[in-house]
This record gives C-alpha cells, sequence and structure tokens, in this order.
C-alpha cells in the first residue's frame, strides 16, 4: 500500500515537473534583482558548444525542467557547474523532490542520520510557500547511499594507527545478538546460507549452544581479519518451529512476555525478555534484526517494533549498541518492500541509538557484507569510546 501510494505521489509529482515549473525562473530573476544583479546575458555562440548551451537556456522554464527530469542527479550537478544560470536551475527543490520519490524505492540501505523525513513526502508542494522550500537537493545527497559513501570516505580514518593500538590490547570478539521473524519465515535459511558459503563468510568457529531450545553463538570471519560471533535468538524450538512451518501456523514466541502499560487513556504494547534473553542482552556488543521483507506476506509492524525495543532496552546494557536491520527477502525473484518504507514502517525513528537498514537476499546473502561491515565499525567506534 506503502509502494502503491508512493507511486501516485510519484506520478503527480512528475505532472506537476512537466506543467508548473516556470515559477523557478520567477524566483530566480526576483533574487538576482533584489541583490542588485542583473541575469546572465545569453552564452556567445560558438562552434565548441556553447551554442547548444544557449539554445537550451531560451527553452521555456518547464521544457528545460522536463528535459533535466530524465538526467541522472549526477549529471545534474555537472551541469549545475557550467553557469550561472544553470547552477540556480539545477536546484529546483520540486524537480529534487521528483528524484527523491522516483529514486529512495530502489535505494539498498538506509541509516539512522540519512533516513528521510516521511512528512516530506505526505506535504503536498503547493502547502509551502517561496520563501520556505524545503532543500530536497541536501536531503537527497545526504539519503543516498551514494552520498554516506562518499561522506564517510571523505573522513580521514587511522586505519593502521588503530589496528596497532589494538593489537596492544587483548580484546574478545565483538558478540551480537540476531534475531526477528526473517530466521523462521524466509523459505531459505539466512542462518544456514551464512554457515555454507565460505565464500562470503568464514566460519570460524563450530557452534556451540549458549541457550537450551533457542539460541547458539557462530564465530565467523570478515574479511578474512576480524573475527565475531553471532548469537541467533529464535523464537522457539527447532522443532516446534517446523510443526508451525508445515502447519502454516505462527509459532508462539517464547523469547518475550507481554506486560500490560497505560499510555494516556490508551493500552501501549510492552514486551519484555525472559531471563535467559536477558542474560545475552547484557553482554552482547549490539543486535542484528532480521526483518521479512516480502511484500506478499502480512506483518504487525507495531508488534515487531515492541520486540526490538525489548530487546534493546538500556537497562540491559549500553543505550548506544548499535542495530543492523537486515530487510530480508527469501531470493532474488520475490516483491520486496523498498528499505526506506521499511525504515518508516518500524518506526526506527525512534531509536535512539546507531541503526542501519540493509536489504538482504537470504539465498544468495546479497547485500549482508555491506551491514556486517557498519556494524563492526560502529561496535568498534563504540569500545575505542
Amino acid at each position: 500500500a506503502m509502494a502503491a501510494a508512493a507511486e501516485e505521489r510519484g506520478a503527480g509529482l512528475e505532472a506537476a515537473v512537466r506543467g508548473g515549473l516556470r515559477v523557478l525562473r520567477e524566483r530566480w530573476m526576483r533574487g538576482t534583482r533584489e541583490c542588485g544583479g542583473t541575469a546572465p546575458a545569453p552564452l556567445p555562440a560558438s562552434p565548441h558548444g556553447a551554442e547548444a548551451m544557449n539554445a537550451l537556456q531560451t527553452l521555456p522554464i518547464d521544457v528545460q525542467l522536463n528535459i533535466m527530469s530524465f538526467l541522472s542527479p549526477q549529471d545534474l550537478c555537472r551541469l549545475g557547474s557550467t553557469s550561472c544560470y544553470w547552477r540556480a536551475a539545477v536546484q529546483d527543490p520540486l524537480l529534487w523532490r521528483y528524484f527523491l520519490l522516483r529514486d529512495l524505492p530502489s535505494w539498498t540501505s538506509v541509516d539512522w542520520k540519512s533516513l528521510p523525513d516521511e512528512e516530506i513526502f505526505n506535504k503536498a508542494f503547493s502547502e509551502v510557500g517561496d520563501n520556505a522550500l524545503y532543500d530536497y537537493m541536501a536531503v537527497y545527497k545526504r539519503s543516498c547511499p551514494q552520498g554516506r559513501r562518499s561522506l564517510k570516505s571523505s573522513h580521514p580514518r587511522y586505519g593502521a594507527v588503530t589496528s596497532f593500538l589494538q593489537s596492544l590490547v587483548t580484546q574478545a570478539e565483538p558478540r551480537f545478538a540476531m534475531f526477528g521473524p526473517g530466521l523462521e519465515e524466509l523459505d531459505n535459511s539466512l542462518v544456514q546460507k551464512m554457515m555454507t558459503c565460505p565464500e562470503i563468510l568464514l566460519v570460524a568457529g563450530l557452534p556451540h549452544r549458549q541457550i537450551h531450545g533457542i539460541g547458539s553463538g557462530i564465530s565467523f570471519q570478515f574479511n578474512n581479519n576480524q573475527k565475531f560471533n553471532i548469537v541467533t535468538l529464535y523464537s522457539t524450538t527447532s522443532v516446534e518451529r517446523r510443526r508451525a512451518r508445515e502447519e502454516q501456523a505462527v509459532a508462539v514466541n517464547k523469547m518475550f512476555y507481554q506486560e500490560s502499560s497505560t499510555v494516556g487513556n490508551q493500552q501501549a504494547m510492552h514486551y519484555s525478555v525472559i531471563a535467559q534473553v536477558r542474560k545475552v542482552c547484557e553482554v552482547v556488543d549490539g543486535f542484528i534484526y532480521v526483518a521479512n521483507a516480502e511484500a506478499h506476506r502480512e506483518h504487525d509492524r507495531q508488534e515487531e517494533l515492541a520486540r526490538i525495543l525489548a530487546m534493546i532496552d538500556p537497562a540491559l546494557g549500553p543505550p548506544n549498541r548499535p542495530l543492523l536491520v537486515l530487510s530480508c527477502v527469501s531470493h532474488l525473484g520475490v516483491e520486496r518492500i523498498p528499505c526506506v518504507y521499511m525504515a518508516h514502517q518500524l518506526q526506527l525513528n525512534l531509536l535512539h541509538q546507531p541503526w542501519m537498514m540493509q536489504d538482504t537476499v537470504a539465498a544468495t546473502l546479497d547485500g549482508l557484507l555491506n551491514g556486517i561491515e557498519w556494524l563492526l565499525e560502529e561496535a568498534n567506534c563504540k569500545s575505542a569510546q
């Protein structure tokens, strides 16, 4: 439903881009006059391409923006570097809002710093005045995975020094608790694939039982270097899970018990974890939640959020431990809920610690290493602090 709504909003926005964008030139011309300047003169014709640019610049503004809507954001930024006119033209908020709504369903990851505010999708552009235009261009650059990677790489990293200092200190391998419906509901087992694909993720230690019936710990090795341990927590025993799948029923989740709580005049859903799981939550360095992102299934995201909150309860350990959410489908042919929509459905914006959501495919482990890399970096940062 959210995807259909977004598609409808995108279609309406595209019509607005093609039919009502003359305000850009008026706003730009008005801003130029208020600053005491004048509009740039048409570029002189020359055999080296300026004539073509001049012809494009003299087109009606709605035609110009129609053409720009077919460019990639990267090409649009390059166009903006050619002249003062195009630098102003390519920053049109409505154009970037169109790009944002068009592209975000295809993004494979989003995190706590880059999740676009849901309000900017629902608010009609006509409700925003000329003096309060939302900077959709900045939102796009901050939110798209390519922009996040370039921002990350621009910061200095002291990998060699950090590695040397860490070698002087004996540290146990990071431990993460993994749980969620995506471990049990999918046709392909994510855990089994992780344990049988050494070319993707090397198993560095034999599984050992840590919680009777519902949990076990496995050590892995990332990039043939750093070791880490994942404690996999299931809702119930393997026998009960298998029976539930055969009967197409929902197994009773024995990891949590529900407590009644009242917020205002309404009953709020609140879970706590059982004693054995509590002990795990107290000692792990972070969490991995495996969400079922298959679009054809029914999902109770409110209940999922309540269980996530029970696991990451600050009373059980440091409040800033990272949470990796694997937005998982069984195999490549399954229609998935877009990553950004999943983040809003689970209301991850309510969380106070670092989190990241990563699209993942259980059958091929696509996307898994990207998520693990982020989780290890965040856990190492917290350890250093």
